[in-house]
């Protein structure tokens, strides 16, 4: 069955399911992985945190996923 990430997800739950979702972050240049409020905050909340276009990184983020 495939899995669909979205916007609303937890980044720490995200990352603990999906341990290769890790790449996306960091081609992003994101560091959400060890900031404390990963465990709090939604993947929205993060990349708007951080000026980041939500669907771009939906995007490249299930397509990793899905691999």
């Amino acid at each position: 069955m495939a899995v669909t990430i979205t916007k609303d997800m937890n980044i720490r739950e995200l990352v603990q399911k999906h341990p290769n979702s890790v790449r996306v972050f960091s081609a992003y240049g994101i560091g959400c992985i060890g900031c404390a409020l990963a465990s709090y905050e939604t993947l929205e909340q993060g990349l708007n945190a951080h000026g980041i276009n939500i669907n771009d990184f939906l995007n490249d983020l299930n397509g990793v996923i899905a691999e």
